[in-house]
């Protein structure tokens, strides 16, 4: 085994020749020493940017990394990015993307003062960057979060949050240690429909709560998948970036990366992501997470180069207080909280409920109330002046993705009951599933 001396050795060496190759190109000089920044940080010597104070007349500058575009059918950073520069005082001023041709699509639609990127680091290492939006696939999130903090940059991250329950335990670490603004992409939260259902469930309206059932789409199935060339105008190496290399194939890239374990959880982090998240909002649940989790569904395609993700599941989650969460590919698509007095179901289009009574009576002048956000991208904007902290911030979009990563595990396990601390986040008497809590990136990359 390599030692830890050893280890150093070799990551300097690396660091060195990489450092070399990199004037050698003639990248920027900011970009090298970004890179020895980056092996300080991991030898224990953090960098510790300054927190931005922005005055009401100031212009907040924004970089989206990974807009996406119309050949990969997945635009969400772009759409994001719109979003946000839609809010008054703010203005995307660079872009950065892989793909040449989403490149060149971001930088039209954002207008002339946006400059375009293959590389995000040289985004992050522009010091009138005051915010980034990070729509890259789910594999990316930890690692470009992480940096964009450390950068002294605010985050808006698409959701999932993470690839692995690791991952958003190392993002909530650094976001509280940096303080920066972090707002994950979970914008029905930001419904009022959607916190309507949630202060009815949190208030009693309904009764106890017995059990939450979340209803998600049934995920693809698909492949084997032709390897090809990658285009010339793609960069592939770096798409793959800290997941493990294999050769190119397209439905593993754009917006069919979510059906692959290895980029991402399939419908189960994709929707679950969302409505799970306002499941445990219900719940008062949004900063911790189940403690047993049991699972069937649809076995994941063994062929090489096909979808792997899970289309078909039953996820039953218990809280400590012993109420249930079901999280299934069947039925509606949305969430319903059932009380003992009652129930209320809500989706992106309405919300219902057992007695019109219960949505129509306002709740009492005590009653809990929850953050208020009509707007996501709003939210993340007003917090960055304030320097609040926004309607789903680090940890609730690492609980919200950590919930589905749980559901996951336990497919992956064919099923078995496994026992979760979501104080530790670690399971109990399982060193088999505690395997799947992180994963190995593959170098340079690490969080």
């Amino acid at each position: 085994m390599q030692s830890k001396k050893d280890s150093d050795i070799s990551r300097r060496e690396f660091l060195g020749k990489s450092i070399a190759g990199l004037a050698a190109a003639g990248i920027p000089a900011w970009l090298a020493k970004s890179a020895e920044a980056s092996e300080n940080e991991f030898l224990g010597k953090p960098v510790a940017p300054k927190v931005k104070k922005f005055g009401p007349n100031d212009t907040i500058q924004v970089g989206v990394i990974g807009p996406g575009g119309h050949r990969g059918g997945y635009r969400q950073g772009l759409h994001d990015g719109h979003a946000i520069a839609a809010q008054q005082g703010c203005k995307i001023i660079a872009a950065c993307d892989v793909d040449s041709v989403h490149l060149a699509e971001a930088c039209q639609e954002y207008g002339p003062d946006c400059k375009g990127y293959k590389d995000f680091r040289e985004v992050l290492g522009r010091k009138d960057i005051d915010a980034v939006v990070i729509g890259a696939p789910d594999h990316w999130h930890a690692v470009m979060c992480i940096m964009a903090m450390k950068a002294g940059k605010d985050v808006y991250c698409e959701k999932p949050l993470t690839l692995t329950i690791e991952e958003g335990r190392k993002i909530t670490k650094v976001w509280k240690e940096t303080k920066r603004v972090f707002q994950t992409g979970s914008q029905q939260r930001s419904r009022d429909i959607f916190r309507q259902a949630c202060e009815i469930a949190r208030n009693g309206r309904i009764g106890r709560i017995k059990l939450v059932e979340t209803h998600l789409p049934t995920g693809p199935t698909g492949g084997p998948f032709e390897v090809t060339a990658p285009p010339a105008d793609f960069n592939w190496d770096m798409w793959l970036g800290p997941a493990r290399w294999t050769d190119y194939v397209k439905e593993r890239t754009h917006g069919s990366f979510r059906w692959w374990l290895e980029y991402s959880g399939g419908m189960m982090t994709d929707w679950g992501a969302h409505h799970n998240d306002i499941a445990q909002w219900g719940l008062g649940m949004e900063r911790s997470g189940p403690i047993y989790i049991e699972a069937k569904g649809t076995a994941a395609s063994p062929c090489e180069n096909s979808y792997n993700t899970f289309p078909e599941f039953e996820i039953r989650y218990t809280y400590a207080d012993g109420t249930p969460l079901v999280c299934t590919n069947k039925g509606p698509n949305g969430v319903k909280f059932i009380g003992e007095e009652g129930w209320v179901f809500v989706d992106r289009g309405h919300i219902e409920a057992s007695d019109q009574k219960i949505l129509d009576e306002p709740l009492p002048a005590n009653a809990i109330r929850l953050y208020e956000s009509n707007n996501h991208a709003r939210n993340f904007v007003e917090c960055m002046r304030s320097r609040k902290q926004p309607i789903c911030d680090a940890e609730i979009g690492h609980r919200s993705a950590s919930v589905c990563h749980l559901g996951n595990i336990s497919l992956r396990l064919n099923g078995r009951k496994l026992h979760w601390n979501p104080e530790a986040e670690r399971f109990i008497g399982d060193d088999e599933a505690n395997l799947f809590v992180s994963r190995p990136m593959r170098g340079p990359w690490k969080i």
